[in-house]
C-alpha cells in the first residue's frame, strides 16, 4: 500500500485556490501510484476559520468546494479536511471532519472527537465533537482516521491529560492496520520534536503503522511547520517532509524502510528564521500586498526584521526608511545604511527634527509651565510613526513593525509611534533571541541567502537605545535584557509566582516592578499588530487578559 501525505499551504476563505492546490498534488500523487492520499485539516476552507464559521454562506462554499474537489478525484481514495454540518439537535452546529472520497464522490465523513480550547485554539465554539468513531476499509485495509488533536491524548506518553477519552486506543480496541492522521498543527520552537516523540510512542505501543499530514504555511499569527510523516509499526519514523515548505510524501508500507536521523529538525536559529520568513511571506500575500518597508534605526530589532523581509519577499519589494532627529547617532544613520546597502533593499533619509519641532510649538501654550518628559519623547516616535504611515499608503506597502517580545511585554514602545503598523514580525522574539538570530544569520549566508556578516557589527554591539534623549539606553529604564527575559519568560510563558522566581534568585524589588510593567501594558498590546507566534505563549489570541482589572500578586 501506497501512502502519499500531501502538507499543502492552504489560505483561508479561497475555495478556489485551495482547491487547484489539493487536485494539484492529488494528480501528482495518482501518478505515482499512490494507493491513498492524505490531505490536512480543513484543507478545504483553511486553517483556522474562525469566525467566518459563524457564516452559513462560508459552510455552503466549503460545502459546494468539497463536491468541485471530489468530483475530480477518480483515481486513489482520498482524506481531506472540511467542515461538515451537525445534525445533532443539541450543541454547536458543525463539525470539524475528514471526508473520504472515492472514484469522484464523498463516500464517508469522520468527526473531530477532541476539540482544543488551550491557547491559540477555541474549537468548542464552532463545533460538536464526534461521540464515536469507526475504522473505515480501503485498499483492502482497516484504516483508523483521526484529525489533529485525536492523537494528543496518548496515556502513555503525557503525564496529565485533557480529555478523559483517547480516541487512537478507542479505534486500537476496534482493531486497525493503520492509523492516518490529518492535522493543521501550529509551531513553536520544539514543536516538531514533542509531536514525533509522542507518535513514536504510540506506533510503539500501539503497534500500527501511523501517516501523519500536516498543513504548512502562515495563517495570520499562527505558522504551520509541516514535517508530516510516516512512522512504521513499533516506533520507527521512516519518512518526514519538508519543514515549512509544501511537499508531498509517497511511501509504501509495505517496502522495508530506514529509520531516519533521530533528530527531526534542524538547529532552533533556522528554524527560527525560516518559520518567520515564512510567516511574513504568507501574511503578506496573503493580504493582497507585494511590498514592505520599515523603520530603520540603526538597532538590532530593525536590522534583523529587514533580513526577515528580505528574505521572505526578495530586496526588490522592501523599503527602509530612517528618520533621524537631534538624539539620533551618526552611527545609527550609518549603520542604516550599511544595512541597506548590504541587502540591497531601497533605502529614503526622512528628516523628523522639523515636524517634531512644529508639535513642539503648537503644544506649547497648552503645555505651558510644565517640565518636558517623556510626552516629548514620544513625540519623536509618533512623528516617525506618520512618515510611515503615510508612505505606507501612498506606495500600498505594508508597515512591519521592529519591536521584540521584551518591549511588548514591559510596554517599552510607544502606542501609535513605533507600533504602528499592520505586522509585528518579531514581538514573539525575546531580545536575548534577537541577538542570537541576529549572530546566526551573519554566520549562514548559504542558508540565508543573505550577505556573510550582512548586519554591521556596531549594531549587535552598541548599547540598545531608542535615542529620544540624550545618551539614552535600554537599561535607563529596563533590567539587563538577559535578565529581564528570564523574568519574563517564567511570568508570560510558564506563569510562574513571584514566590517561585524568587525562590530562583531574583530580587523581589526587580520582580514587582517588572510585573508591574507587565501587568500594565496590557491596553497596549491589545492595540498592537497581529504578531508571528513561535514560542509557546505569544501575545495575541492564546493571551486573554483583561485591561481593567486591579489583580496584583503580593
Amino acid at each position: 500500500m501506497k501512502i502519499a501525505l500531501a502538507q499543502i499551504n492552504t489560505t483561508v476563505g479561497d475555495f478556489q485556490g485551495n482547491i487547484a492546490r489539493i487536485l494539484n498534488f492529488y494528480r501528482q500523487a495518482s501518478d505515482a501510484r499512490a494507493d491513498l492520499v492524505l490531505f490536512p485539516e480543513l484543507a478545504i476552507c483553511g486553517y483556522p476559520p474562525r469566525d467566518l464559521l459563524l457564516r452559513p454562506q462560508f459552510v455552503l462554499g466549503n460545502l459546494r468546494a468539497l463536491e468541485k474537489a471530489a468530483s475530480h478525484m477518480t483515481g486513489p481514495p482520498a482524506i481531506v479536511g472540511f467542515v461538515d454540518r451537525c445534525d445533532s439537535p443539541a450543541g454547536q452546529p458543525l463539525r470539524n471532519a475528514a471526508a473520504i472520497i472515492e472514484k469522484g464522490r464523498v463516500t464517508g465523513r469522520i468527526h473531530k472527537m477532541l476539540l482544543p480550547t488551550y491557547d491559540v485554539f477555541d474549537e468548542t465554539r464552532y463545533f460538536s465533537p464526534a461521540d464515536a468513531n469507526e475504522p473505515i476499509v480501503l485498499c483492502g485495509k482497516r484504516i483508523g482516521v483521526t484529525i489533529c488533536e485525536d492523537i494528543w491524548n496518548d496515556e502513555d506518553f503525557w503525564p496529565s491529560r485533557l480529555y478523559r477519552r483517547d480516541p487512537v486506543r478507542e479505534l486500537k480496541n476496534k482493531g486497525i492496520d493503520l492509523l492516518a492522521n490529518i492535522s493543521s498543527s501550529p509551531w513553536h520552537l520544539g514543536k516538531e520534536i514533542t509531536r514525533r516523540h509522542m507518535m513514536e510512542t504510540v506506533a510503539r505501543n500501539d503497534q500500527f503503522p501511523i501517516a501523519y499530514c500536516n498543513s504548512v504555511g502562515g495563517n495570520d499569527e499562527l505558522i504551520f511547520d509541516g514535517n508530516s510523516m510516516m512512522i512504521q509499526k513499533g516506533g520507527a519514523l521512516t519518512a518526514r517532509g519538508r519543514s515549512f515548505e509544501e511537499d508531498l510524501m509517497v511511501v509504501d508500507l509495505e517496502l522495508p524502510a530506514s529509520p531516519l536521523a533521530t533528530e527531526a529538525s534542524s538547529p532552533s536559529a533556522e528554524n527560527l528564521f525560516r518559520a518567520l520568513t515564512l510567516g511574513v511571506r504568507d501574511y503578506t500575500a496573503k493580504c493582497g500586498f507585494r511590498s514592505v518597508l520599515l523603520g530603520l534605526s540603526g538597532g538590532i530589532d530593525s536590522a534583523l526584521t529587514a533580513c526577515l523581509a528580505a528574505a521572505a519577499l526578495g530586496r526588490e519589494n522592501v523599503m527602509g526608511v530612517t528618520m533621524p532627529s537631534t538624539y539620533s547617532s551618526r552611527g545609527s544613520v550609518e549603520d542604516s545604511r550599511l544595512l541597506a546597502e548590504a541587502l540591497g533593499i531601497r533605502f529614503e533619509n526622512v528628516t523628523i527634527q522639523p515636524m517634531v519641532e512644529s508639535f513642539r510649538a503648537g503644544l506649547s501654550g497648552l503645555f505651558a509651565g510644565r517640565q518636558e518628559d517623556t510626552t516629548e519623547e514620544n513625540l519623536q516616535s509618533r512623528v516617525r510613526g506618520v512618515i510611515l504611515m503615510a508612505i505606507s499608503n501612498k506606495f500600498g506597502s505594508l508597515l512591519l513593525t521592529t519591536g521584540n517580545k521584551s518591549e511588548v511585554a514591559t510596554g517599552y514602545c510607544t502606542l501609535y509611534g513605533d507600533m504602528c503598523g499592520g505586522l509585528a514580525v518579531i514581538s514573539d522574539l525575546s531580545k536575548t533571541q534577537v541577538y542570537d538570530l541576529a549572530r546566526w544569520i551573519n554566520a549562514h549566508p548559504e542558508k540565508t541567502g543573505l550577505a556573510k556578516n550582512v548586519i554591521p557589527s556596531d549594531s549587535l554591539t552598541k548599547a540598545p537605545s531608542a535615542e529620544l534623549r540624550p545618551n539614552q539606553t535600554d537599561q535607563d529604564t529596563l533590567p539587563p535584557y538577559n535578565t529581564l527575559d528570564q523574568i519574563m519568560a517564567s511570568y508570560v510563558e510558564r506563569h510562574e509566582s513571584i514566590s517561585q522566581m524568587e525562590e530562583k534568585g531574583f530580587d523581589a524589588g526587580l520582580l514587582r516592578d517588572l510585573i508591574r510593567k507587565f501587568d500594565l501594558s496590557e491596553y497596549k498590546r491589545r492595540q498592537a499588530a497581529p504578531g508571528l507566534k513561535v514560542t509557546t505563549k505569544a501575545f495575541g489570541v492564546g493571551r486573554r487578559f483583561p485591561i481593567a482589572q486591579r489583580y496584583r500578586e503580593t
